[in-house]
């Protein structure tokens, strides 16, 4: 099968790869129909990630269809995360923190910038016919968002209809949870994003108030219940702990730089709540698909389709600040 490889820091081909095959009697062969290109995956294609090694079939934010056995020609949506289901983490359904787990584009398991992959069935989420691939595609990254808010709801001292709110990041996962916090029932939301190429599709997709923080044109200091950290260096988690309120929220989502930035004493003096958010649970992962098939989302129509081949221009694009789009999403089956 044709597969986009990771062969080291800046560099990806399209290579014939050996197809997958499922390893246990729970696991199906998936036909990949769309693929986003995630934060994840540009850390690896930096050589920022030691948990990705090249050569690497990257990519796990995926929908396909089933191509055997009684569920053939099921389109499903692909939750990536593949835990041991028997720890602790996993039987109080806080699956995201299950210290065995294997995720689709982490070795051992390939990802799914290729034309097949093989996965166990409890990670499928049927998607109704009326949905199309592409935005079933978006599961994965919303429900990071998504997780993300729903912790944030529930630290929060007042209803999030009565928050103001900041998101640092306008990418897909900054996006994915400006729209979260929506659903969620804010309405006084703010983006800060630095590429103003993506001003126009991050307007489009809601009432949002975007701008760029390096103008001063945001919230001032001290004003702010909840601020969301989609991009997590030290210049926005020191933006963060600036802007936020006292007894206010931070949730940091975000992987840029592991260190600096926090203003430990603020936040001890002023009581801010740090919440540190990784991926999503079970749970998290239906509900935001539900809410992606019935709607809630809105149109989803600020995604950039591109095809396999494709790939490498896509990643130094995005690299180079110049990608219009919150994401990118490639097609392996062409």
């Amino acid at each position: 099968m044709k597969a986009l490889v990771y062969t080291g820091p800046h560099a990806l081909e399209v290579r014939d790869v050996v197809d997958p095959s499922p390893t246990s009697s729970d696991e199906v062969l998936i036909r990949v129909e769309a693929c986003g290109i995630c934060g994840y995956d540009m850390h690896a294609w930096h050589g920022h990630d030691e948990r990705r090694p090249a050569p690497l079939v990257l990519g796990h934010e995926a929908v396909g269809t089933i191509v055997e056995g009684d569920k053939a020609g099921t389109r499903v949506a692909v939750n990536p995360l593949v835990t041991c289901q028997s720890c602790e983490h996993c039987l109080s359904g806080r699956e995201n923190l299950c210290y065995p787990r294997q995720i689709i584009s982490m070795p051992p398991r390939e990802g799914a910038f290729s034309q097949f992959i093989a996965v166990p069935q409890r990670n499928l989420v049927v998607v109704p016919d009326h949905v199309k691939p592409v935005a079933a595609a978006l599961t994965e990254p919303l429900a990071c968002g998504w997780h993300a808010v729903r912790l944030a709801a529930e630290a929060m001292f007042k209803p999030m209809a009565e928050a103001r709110v900041l998101v640092l990041g306008g990418g897909a996962i900054g996006l994915g949870s400006a729209l979260a916090l929506k659903i969620f029932g804010a309405t006084d939301i703010w983006i800060a994003e630095t590429n103003g190429a993506r001003h126009a599709a991050l307007n489009k997709a809601g009432d949002f108030r975007v701008y760029d923080p390096r103008t001063g044109a945001g919230p001032e200091a001290n004003t702010v219940d909840l601020i969301i950290d989609g991009v997590g260096y030290a210049a926005t988690r020191e933006a963060a702990t600036a802007t936020v309120k006292s007894g206010g929220a931070i949730v940091h989502i975000g992987l840029g730089e592991a260190t600096g930035g926090l203003d430990i004493r603020r936040m001890t003096l002023q009581e801010i709540t740090f919440i540190g958010t990784y991926t999503y649970t079970v749970q998290d992962f239906k509900d935001t698909a539900a809410a992606i098939f019935d709607g809630r989302y809105g149109p989803l129509d600020w995604i950039d389709l591109r095809p396999l081949d494709a790939g490498p221009a896509a990643f130094q694009e995005i690299h180079n600040g110049q990608a219009q789009s919150p994401k990118i999403i490639l097609e392996p089956w062409t």
